[in-house]
Formats: structure tokens, C-alpha cells, sequence
């Protein structure tokens, strides 16, 4: 990984080593299926936000590459669209990744709804890669964003490594970091700005609404893990230790501290939160149903803003939310209705 972007690298026989162009700023590739040994072609996969996954044959020899198939998209014409590769400048100077999506006429107004996307937990990739529901998005004057913020694994080892124990807190720094920098690059407004992130990354979400309420139009956070510190306390829950190695043991003094000072659940306030919306599963064995119950009903205790606190408990669904085809497509209506209805019009 070069800057937070997968790289394939030809080492030559013969020659110097030279790595394989990529098309786009922003992508993601891997590996694919190569079962002949005696071949100069190299089948690899490729996508990105505007370029549906496609496999590519590679000759190592000529630098001749030749789509052998391509996921069909009824109806799409990618020409209509471009991807961008963004830099913001965390809090603690660091730069942070941004990957954007955006219709080739969109300029930069201050005008655009967009969904920012973000997660930043136990050294996931947040990958650039092909979403054709964002479609309905762009064609309604979105921009689509996704902040490769510290936590995840983007950028290394040591990327993870400063987004986890005492170091959460610039998980949290990076994703508003992000956030301003759209805002200042004017690829949205605060009152155009929705953000999405689930389970950690509904962390994620709960903790930025907490500290920056006013920079954000709208907020959805899916299966939030937001009640930290009692879950993290109650060991008998499945998942409670051996999640000690990702958050900490809270048995521990000085970790139960830097829990409860991030918490999304125990830092409510009297505060104008944006309007949100909130998912949860019953049978979700991940994060338990009451962690977002408990989280909306406090904020409708505390909160002082004007928009909807809406919570959606799946009464047959776990920690993916609605199951096969047409019920993922279903739940995935509602969210987008919801950030339509809150920052699109």
C-alpha cells in the first residue's frame, strides 16, 4: 500500500521492478484467480467508487492490460462521473485520506448534499470501491465521501495502532477534520453534511455529534456501539473480552476513564443535535439492542435541536440488519429517504 492505495508490483527476471498504473486517484484492487504458472498475463481485480469491479488481464511483458469481465450495471455510464482523491489536515497534523464521488458537473459550491462515510476501528480497510446504490444519491445532487480516518488500516499498522487505546481520541479528531475540510474546499455546508458509520463506526458517530453537534446536517449511525463502557464492564456478554484488545479493559482505572470521557452514551448533553437516525437489531449479539435504545431516549431527554431522533429496531434482524436481497434494499430505502429528507432538498 502506497499513501492508503493498494499497488501490485511487477519484480522482473530481467529489469528493473515497476509497479502496475492504476486509471483513478482513488481505487481498490487485489489478486485474482491465476491458476497457470507458465503465463506473462496476471488477472487482477479493480474497482473504484465510479468504476464497477472489474477483472483486468495484465501482460508483465507488453503493459498491455485487457478487461476480461465487467460487473454490469444496467443503465450506468461512468463517464458521467469522477472520482478525487482529497487530503485533510488532522488536529495534530497528520493528513488524512478522503475518497469522493461526484457527478462530472458538480462543482464546488457549497451547495452539494453529501454522505460522508466513516469507521476507523480494528485496522479495517474502508475501501473505495464500486456502490451502485450510491447512484440514486448522485443523481439526486449528492457528493459521496468516504474519511479514511485513523483506527483503520489504510495507511499501515501504525494507522491502526493511533486510532486505538489512548490513542481513540484522533479517530474521532480526523473524522471532523474531514469534515472541515469538505466544508472548506466547499464540496458541501454543515446543513448539507450527512454522516453515516455503524457498529464501531456508530461510535464513531455518537462521539463526533457529542463534540460538534453544529457541524452536521444530519447523522445516521447503524447497529451503534455507543453504550461502551457498561457493555465493555459486563463480561458475561459474548463478545465483552476478547474486545479488551481492541477498547480496553474498563476494570482497569485509567482505561474506565478514557471510556467514559469518549462514550457516546455517558457525554450527552444539553446540546442542539442534529437530526438522527438510529438502527438496531434484536438478535444482534455484536451490540445489544438496548445500546441504541438507551442512546436515543437520552438524547430526547437532552437534546435542544429541532430535528427527529428516530430509532428502527429490526424486531428479526442482527448486527447486518434487514437479511437477503429485497430486505437489505428496504432498509437501505429508509436511510437514504432519511438523509434525502434532512440535507437533499
Amino acid at each position: 500500500r502506497i499513501n492508503g492505495l493498494p499497488v501490485l508490483r511487477v519484480m522482473p527476471n530481467e529489469g528493473d521492478p515497476y509497479d502496475i498504473d492504476a486509471p483513478e486517484p482513488s481505487y481498490d484492487l487485489s489478486g485474482y484467480r491465476n491458476p497457470e504458472f507458465d503465463t506473462n498475463a496476471y488477472h487482477f481485480t479493480y474497482t473504484s467508487l465510479k468504476t464497477p469491479t472489474t477483472v483486468v488481464s495484465y501482460d508483465v511483458t507488453t503493459k498491455e492490460r485487457r478487461p476480461l469481465k465487467v460487473q454490469p450495471v444496467p443503465g450506468y455510464d461512468a463517464t458521467k462521473f469522477t472520482t478525487e482523491r482529497l487530503w485533510a489536515k488532522g488536529k495534530d497534523g497528520t493528513k488524512i485520506p478522503i475518497s469522493l464521488l461526484r457527478h462530472k458537473d458538480a462543482k464546488p459550491t457549497g451547495k452539494h448534499p453529501m454522505l460522508l462515510l466513516g469507521y476507523g476501528s480494528y485496522g479495517i480497510l474502508y475501501t473505495p470501491s464500486f456502490r451502485n446504490s450510491v447512484l440514486s444519491l448522485l443523481k439526486r445532487g449528492f457528493v459521496f465521501a468516504i474519511a479514511h480516518i485513523r483506527g483503520g488500516g489504510e495507511m499501515g499498522r501504525a494507522w491502526y495502532e493511533n486510532g486505538k487505546f489512548e490513542h481513540k481520541p484522533n479517530t474521532f479528531a480526523d473524522f471532523i477534520a474531514c469534515a472541515e475540510h469538505l466544508i472548506a474546499q466547499k464540496w458541501t455546508s454543515s446543513d448539507k453534511l450527512c454522516v453515516q458509520g455503524g457498529s464501531a463506526g456508530g461510535l464513531l458517530i455518537g462521539a463526533v455529534i457529542n463534540q460538534r453537534p453544529e457541524l452536521f446536517g444530519a447523522a445516521i449511525a447503524r447497529v451503534p456501539f455507543v453504550d461502551i463502557v457498561s457493555t465493555m464492564l459486563d463480561d458475561t456478554l459474548p463478545l465483552t473480552v476478547i474486545e479488551y484488545d481492541e477498547w480496553g479493559n474498563p476494570n482497569d482505572k485509567e482505561v474506565f476513564d478514557r471510556l467514559m470521557a469518549y462514550s457516546p452514551y455517558d457525554n450527552v448533553a444539553a446540546k442542539a443535535y442534529p437530526p438522527l437516525l438510529v438502527t438496531a437489531g434484536l438478535n444482534d449479539p455484536r451490540v445489544g439492542y438496548w445500546e441504541p435504545a438507551k442512546w436515543v431516549a437520552r438524547l430526547r431527554e437532552h437534546s435542544t435541536g429541532k430535528g427527529p431522533l428516530l430509532l428502527k429496531t429490526h424486531m428479526g434482524a442482527g448486527h447486518g440488519g434487514e437479511s437477503g436481497r429485497y430486505g437489505q434494499l428496504r432498509e437501505l430505502a429508509m436511510i437514504y429517504a432519511f438523509a434525502i429528507d434532512q440535507v437533499g432538498k
